[in-house]
């Protein structure tokens, strides 16, 4: 007998073992599908409100490359022509084309909502990490600020800080940013003085970990379900917030379209005749903050362990 014959061979999976183990395969898999399906069952206006908002930003993504026009460009049909091959949503006072611009003034407006939306939260969760952790002179002083900040209503905030800074994109987004913090704040704060008396937070701070590592690492995580529900309310904020001061003449300056800016001006005047000229870009508003708010309240009922139960 040689070698290779009296070799032991290396063991080998039987068939049924095999078949047993695709059919687990098979099963999870199913699983998978049904909870997936069940999900969506169960949440399907949270589904169909997110799959619209997905559209919205991906037509104001790619505004540059469907937009039919320039949002700047006067047509030859005129002003106030209705729609044609041409435009296919009409033309504005002055001749401009209505789908370029609501395509581009969504994606003025949804840039300027996300930037904020972003910056808003993790300025209010930072701030809330640190007053929840630390406590004391430092959870004083943040509140306080809080406190002031809250004491302006939101709109007036936003137009003061515009004001004094300037009619820009960036100011504008900034001035939506410091007006979500304050929420964002007490809901980080609230959320890490409950983690903070739980055993492995005491047991980190024990063992002597720098509080940087505890806040990033055990604090941090817990305030991710909590605050993609609050992120979700707030871009719905951010948006009516910039829609607000562009109307009033305080967002971005022309000619950069956005959705309030098109609602400002003399399209007021024209209202009763050419109503299409302030239907157009508020129906395009009231759609994506509907969404957006649907959207939040799916991701609320999915994400709150309490409202999974029932």
């Amino acid at each position: 007998m040689s070698d290779f014959e009296s070799t032991s061979p290396l063991p080998v999976p039987s068939r049924s073992r095999a078949i047993g183990g695709a059919r687990e395969d098979q099963r999870l898999g199913a699983l998978r599908t049904f909870r997936y399906g069940r999900f969506i069952r169960k949440h399907w206006l949270g589904v169909i409100s997110g799959s619209t908002f997905g559209l919205i930003i991906l037509a104001a993504m790619t505004a540059p490359w469907i937009a039919p026009h320039e949002p700047t460009e006067f047509l030859s049909v005129g002003p106030f022509a209705g729609p044609s091959p041409d435009a296919w949503l009409g033309t504005d006072q002055i001749g401009r084309d209505l789908l370029s611009r609501v395509l581009y003034g969504a994606r003025t407006s949804l840039l300027i909502a996300i930037s904020a939306t972003t910056v808003g939260i993790l300025g209010g969760a930072t701030l809330g990490l640190l007053s929840g952790y630390f406590g004391g002179w430092i959870d004083m002083l943040v509140q306080r600020l809080m406190d002031v900040l809250d004491a302006f209503p939101s709109l007036i905030l936003a137009i003061l800080f515009v004001a004094l800074m300037g009619a820009s994109s960036v100011n504008v987004a900034l001035a939506v940013a410091i007006v979500l913090i304050p929420g964002v704040n007490r809901v980080a704060r609230s959320v890490v003085l409950g983690l903070r008396g739980l055993q492995y937070i005491e047991a980190a701070n024990a063992i002597g970990a720098h509080p940087a590592r505890v806040m990033l690492r055990h604090l941090a995580p817990g305030l991710v379900a909590p605050l993609s529900i609050v992120a979700a309310a707030a871009v719905g904020s951010a948006i009516i917030t910039e829609a607000s001061l562009s109307f009033l003449g305080l967002g971005p300056p022309p000619p950069t379209p956005t959705w309030g800016q098109m609602l400002s001006g003399d399209v007021r005047q024209y209202f009763i005749t050419h109503p299409g000229l302030a239907l157009i870009p508020g129906l395009a508003l009231t759609l994506t903050v509907l969404s957006i708010s649907l959207l939040g309240d799916s991701l609320r009922d999915a994400l709150d362990p309490r409202l999974r139960r029932r």
